[in-house]
């Protein structure tokens, strides 16, 4: 298994318990087949520039270990949910 690191901006204009079920939901997929090291809800904080008309966004750091088809699967959910405007998954080699 590897590190990872992601860190995902959901969009400002849902309900809380919509926030808490989109950051479970992934939660859960990264639990699947790897282990969370850190989880961070980072919550509402302004962005550089507009993303998809948004001005604000609810940025979460989550750190796991996991295989590449754990990743792989959690990209592809993470690019066909609505929740999520911008995502960014890294190698994480601290």
């Amino acid at each position: 298994m590897r590190k990872y690191e992601v860190m995902y901006i959901i969009r400002p204009d849902i309900e809380q318990e919509a926030v808490q079920a989109a950051v479970d939901k992934f939660q859960g997929i990264i639990s699947n087949g790897g282990e969370i090291t850190k989880h961070d809800v980072m919550g509402k904080r302004r962005l550089a520039y507009e993303i998809k008309k948004f001005r604000d966004g609810v940025f979460v750091l989550v750190n796991f270990n996991a295989t590449p088809e754990v990743v792989a699967e959690l990209e592809r959910l993470m690019k066909i949910s609505d929740e999520v405007i911008r995502y960014l998954i890294t190698n994480d080699v601290a």
